[in-house]
């Protein structure tokens, strides 16, 4: 049951994340997470760095779906100046959502992956819809209220992992 949540890749940052990394994997299509996937959670737009590694999968022909269960304010405002569509309220696990992403971008899931920083949202539901899924370190050590729960319960799932040799995972930006 718990490698359900084990990803099929895991990096330090998103940037580790090329296009020809994706290429090689026959990804054409990112549906992404955004609070502590992108960017910090409290920050409402997009860095100049994160701004050119959009444009880069953008320019190699690489479709990008942000996929959040934030509110549509947090969102709208992050990805609409970015030109970048995006799933609010998303209720990650949940597969309804993961599927409209795919229709969004008319790919189908083995040429998609679902990239974010939490093992019981993003990792989970992308496992369970299909994908190639990517678990990136969070951009920051501080969480929204409802994600700090999340956290505690994944933290036991990645000592499991690292235990069984499974995941080598250092937890944070510094890691710590």
């Amino acid at each position: 049951m718990l490698k359900r949540f084990l990803p099929n890749e895991y990096v330090q940052s998103i940037f580790e994340i090329t296009p020809q990394f994706l290429k090689e994997r026959n990804i054409h299509g990112i549906i992404t997470d955004l609070d502590n996937t992108l960017v910090e959670w409290d920050r409402p737009l997009a860095t100049p760095e994160l701004t050119a590694w959009f444009k880069e999968m953008r320019d190699n022909g690489i479709q990008i779906v942000i996929l959040s269960n934030n509110n549509e304010k947090r969102v709208h405002k992050f990805a609409t100046p970015l030109g970048i569509p995006y799933i609010y309220k998303a209720q990650k696990p949940l597969g309804k959502a993961f599927r409209k992403a795919l229709a969004i971008m008319k790919l189908p899931k083995e040429q998609t992956v679902m990239i974010g920083d939490q093992l019981l949202t993003d990792i989970f539901g992308g496992n369970l819809s299909g994908f190639f899924t990517i678990l990136v370190v969070p951009v920051t050590e501080t969480d929204g209220l409802a994600t700090r729960l999340n956290r505690m319960i994944e933290r036991r799932i990645l000592n499991w992992f690292n235990k069984k040799g499974l995941l080598q995972w250092e937890g944070t930006k510094g890691g710590k």
